[in-house]
């Protein structure tokens, strides 16, 4: 927010001066001036003995940190690791998922497909597919997430001149970032604008070869014959891309939530 101009204040605002703060003035450096790194010096060269330079910590940290405040990742599932994904007793589904985003993290980028998450409201999926997004920053890969009925929303809300934003500012980081997980695909009502924002997404995407994660609460006809299925929520042409950009995991169990409430 853009700070008020002094003009406006009929008086002046004096700050408080210490004596360090003096001591630094005269010295020439401000007060507050961090300590340079102790391993680089401020290069971002660490000196290895005997093996030479390589990348220092601190700017690899710095990095990161910056990925993560750019990947947009929910306050709720920003702490989501593959490490702290929790399998129920007896969840072959669940295990066999983890085994496949533990993989697509370790190869990464020799990774040719995303992932397709499947399954009913409750299993893991969000934090799955967040937890991907933590493992693959760690290696400095960009990365963003979004939920599929808020990207669409925010694409709606660009059309308003008020907004002073626009279509290709939303949609840019989303057909160029590295890694995309789009959390909730069908979940909006199927009208013709959303099937052709769809397409456009994830055609973009799918022409340009970038990996992609998706999660869904609907299957797929073979498995949920009798509802409805993600082809009728995304359409045969989007469904048919997903079969060559994901892998599709079907995730089984109960809603965790529930539990949660009963304790």
């Amino acid at each position: 927010m853009p700070a008020q101009a002094a003009k406006d204040y009929p008086f002046s605002v004096v700050s408080s001066v210490t004596d360090d703060d003096s001591e630094a003035a005269r010295q020439g450096s401000p007060a507050n001036t961090p300590e340079p790194c102790p391993f680089c010096f401020g290069t971002g060269l660490e000196v290895v003995a005997g093996k030479g330079a390589r990348r220092c910590g601190c700017r690899t940290q710095g990095r990161q940190a910056k990925l993560f405040e750019a990947a947009r990742i929910p306050t709720r599932y920003e702490r989501c690791s593959l490490a702290n994904y929790q399998v129920a007793p007896g969840n072959g589904t669940q295990l066999q998922a983890f085994n496949y985003a533990f993989k697509l993290v370790d190869e990464y980028p020799a990774v040719a497909r995303g992932l397709l998450l499947m399954g009913p409201v409750g299993t893991g999926k969000t934090h799955l597919s967040a937890a991907i997004l933590r493992g693959l920053m760690e290696k400095g890969m960009p990365c963003l997430f979004y939920e599929f009925g808020a990207l669409l929303k925010e694409i709606q809300n660009s059309y308003n001149p008020v907004s002073q934003t626009s279509e290709l500012k939303v949609l840019a980081p989303v057909y160029e970032t590295e890694v995309l997980v789009l959390d909730e695909l069908g979940a909006v009502k199927p009208t013709d604008w959303v099937r052709d924002t769809m397409m456009q997404i994830i055609g973009t995407r799918y022409n340009n070869r970038r990996l992609t994660i998706f999660t869904t609460n609907y299957f797929d006809a073979r498995h949920a014959p009798a509802e409805e299925t993600l082809e009728d929520r995304i359409g045969v042409r989007l469904r048919s891309r997903l079969y060559e950009m994901c892998r599709t995991i079907i995730i089984e169990g109960e809603d965790y939530r529930r539990k949660l409430d009963a304790q």
